[in-house]
């Protein structure tokens, strides 16, 4: 399980789609989500869109690994796709918050104990940099960019809860040394498939 952070503007999305988009090993946890949809959003692709009723029916039949309320809305990530793209060889990567991230890390042991969790959290070059790209996107009023910023400060807070911080100052360096990140975290010795086998046949 490879979660990607960062405040809203600071490029984790644009960050997942291009490791997606250049590695086939990892699949993407699409959360459930009670917000509205935007135009182009696609239902099942980019997210799953459920009423506030459906969502605590799914809280309490515990589908989640890990869910927040975010800016009023709810976003949780479903357990049973998780699962699935893990037993069949797959990394999987959340699109999520701190909160989501301190979850996921106690799912790991409480109820997932086969499935590692590496967290990296992407840092903005500074606030008036983080203003200016959410004031780029051109689709949020001011209030919503005012709550946006002062959110950050309370997410920055909560970088030294993940192994990796990177300063995303620019996006292709930041976006390499991702997947230096991904491909490190892959030869860890407990997560290289049939080494116990290979040392094996080697020793007899």
């Amino acid at each position: 399980m490879l979660v990607l952070s960062s405040p809203s503007g600071a490029g984790k999305s644009t960050m997942s789609r291009r490791l997606l988009e250049s590695d086939p090993a990892i699949r993407m946890s699409v959360s459930v989500t009670t917000r509205p949809k935007r135009p182009g959003e696609v239902d099942g692709v980019h997210y799953h869109f459920v009423s506030p009723e459906t969502f605590q029916q799914l809280i309490e039949q515990e589908h989640f690994l890990e869910w927040a309320r975010v800016f009023g809305n709810f976003y949780g990530s479903p357990r049973a796709p998780v699962r699935e793209a893990i037993d069949n060889g797959f990394d999987v990567l959340f699109d999520i918050d701190w909160q989501g991230a301190q979850q996921l890390a106690q799912t790991q042991f409480r109820k997932e104990p086969d499935a590692d969790l590496v967290s990296i959290f992407l840092l903005p070059p500074s606030m008036a940099e983080l203003e200016r790209r959410l004031r780029a996107r051109a689709d949020e009023p001011d209030s919503v960019i005012a709550g946006r910023m002062a959110k950050a400060k309370d997410e920055i807070s909560h970088f030294a809860e993940y192994d990796y911080v990177l300063v995303n100052d620019d996006a292709d360096a930041c976006f390499a040394n991702i997947r230096t990140i991904v491909a490190a975290e892959r030869l860890r010795r407990p997560r290289q498939i049939g080494l116990f086998r290979l040392v094996r046949s080697l020793l007899d």
